[in-house]
């Protein structure tokens, strides 16, 4: 059985798991507070962070690592194109959520107003989610200039730029903190999405002591 040690709003261990489930690989979930620095969980990963994944006798972590070794060894269901020009730029945009999206909106919300409280790091900086809030409209836009081009985020067919970004937004719209209405582009690719079968797990996930916004799993929001 594959297994995957993860925390449920972490948006890279989201795409890692919406990979998996893309593909139709089974996996057995593990939930790991990484923020406690195990000696366990440290010798999975010296990194001390999640996701880790144990396939085929490997200890695997890094989401973009993962991802690419799930693309590698599991054909099926591509999730990257097969030009190296299309893969370049599915790659600078898996980076371009994973990076500067994460430092400027996810770690700027979800991380001030969640992780902190989970993790007794103390109180929301109000600077840091004022900033948040202000960024991820900036970002939205950019999303919905690349959907007036392409399909979806990085052509014409579904890739993991896709799952990079929605993984990102669907641990801020668990919070309610996506603006739907800002971008109506946006909101109909991640109503695809979300209406995927590999979501549903996303979709059902409950973070102790955080309830979700009510929309959070209904497909017509």
């Amino acid at each position: 059985m594959i297994q995957l040690y993860h925390f449920a709003l972490s948006p890279f261990c989201r795409k890692v798991r919406l990979v998996l489930a893309e593909k139709k690989l089974e996996v057995e979930l593990i939930d790991e507070r990484y923020w406690e620095a195990s000696s366990e969980f440290l010798r999975r990963n010296a990194a001390g962070k999640v996701p880790v994944l144990r396939i085929d006798g490997l200890t695997l972590s890094d989401s973009g690592a993962i991802c690419e070794y799930l693309e590698e060894t599991n054909p099926d269901n591509p999730m990257m194109p097969r030009d190296p020009a299309a893969r370049a730029e599915v790659r600078r945009l898996v980076a371009w959520f994973d990076d500067k999206f994460h430092q400027e909106v996810t770690s700027k919300l979800v991380y001030e107003r969640v992780n902190k409280k989970l993790t007794r790091a103390g109180y929301p900086d109000g600077a840091n989610v004022k900033n948040g809030v202000k960024a991820i409209k900036f970002h939205l836009d950019y999303m919905g200039w690349l959907l007036d081009r392409n399909r979806w985020l990085a052509g014409t067919d579904l890739t993991v730029a896709d799952f990079a970004a929605a993984a990102h937004l669907s641990c801020l719209d668990y919070s309610s903190d996506v603006d739907w209405n800002r971008n109506a582009a946006v909101r109909d690719w991640y109503a695809k999405i979300k209406s995927r079968p590999a979501f549903r797990s996303i979709l059902a996930d409950v973070v102790p002591g955080f309830r979700p916004a009510k929309h959070y799993a209904d497909l017509d929001f």
